[in-house]
């Protein structure tokens, strides 16, 4: 008779774990969706970008004798930079410098290796499949993508759609004029982490 109570016991108090695991873990992804949700559908009025030079900012001694670097200054790491329109999605998402889990909690990342958005080469973009760039999948060849930042409105025309290994190098290879590669994990319906990547590549097409 003990041992019997001793394995209800046990079995409830097995059960209660299993379902506060499950409520935590429920609760933590909901979050996520909700908040990814927001920013996809809504933006963040708080990101909104002022077109122009930012106060007391002066075009340092590189951007004057190549007048290429449209920057005078380089961003910090999670620094907002500005915002990516998506018409076809009719979204309108924050951009921050870098990619580690801050930034992309927060909105789309900005690969800090490449160039910034509008600049001559490839500039890198990124995004988790289910908050910002959850209905991606559905821009493709010839959509258009905008990027506002400090210095200027930039139009990029979606030249080409890749699904790629999750460790392709290929995607942040320099480029001979200004680019905009927009990536996100791949299956967007997979579970856990996704074995491929999604990728846009879009061509300048309207700058400052």
């Amino acid at each position: 008779m003990k041992e019997r109570r001793t394995g209800k016991l046990v079995l409830l108090s097995l059960s209660v774990v299993i379902i506060a695991f499950g409520f935590w873990f429920s609760g933590t992804n909901a979050y996520k969706f909700m908040k990814g949700y927001w920013l996809f559908k809504n933006g963040d009025p708080k990101t909104e970008v002022v077109l122009a030079n930012k106060p007391g900012k002066t075009a340092d001694r590189e951007t004057q004798e190549n007048p290429a670097i449209l920057y005078s200054e380089r961003p910090e790491k999670g620094e907002m930079i500005g915002n990516l329109t998506i018409p076809k999605l009719n979204a309108n998402l924050p951009i921050y410098h870098g990619t580690d889990e801050d930034e992309l909690e927060k909105g789309v990342g900005h690969f800090a290796g490449s160039v910034l958005p509008g600049e001559k080469d490839n500039s890198v973009l990124s995004g988790h499949r289910d908050t910002v760039f959850r209905q991606l999948g559905n821009v493709g060849k010839g959509d258009l993508l905008v990027v506002s930042t400090e210095v200027g409105e930039f139009t990029y025309k979606v030249r080409k759609v890749r699904i790629v290994d999750a460790d392709d190098r290929t995607v942040i290879v320099p480029k001979p004029r200004a680019t905009l590669t927009v990536t996100t994990c791949y299956p967007f319906d997979f579970i856990g982490d996704a074995p491929e990547r999604y990728i846009l590549v879009a061509d300048l097409i309207e700058g400052k």
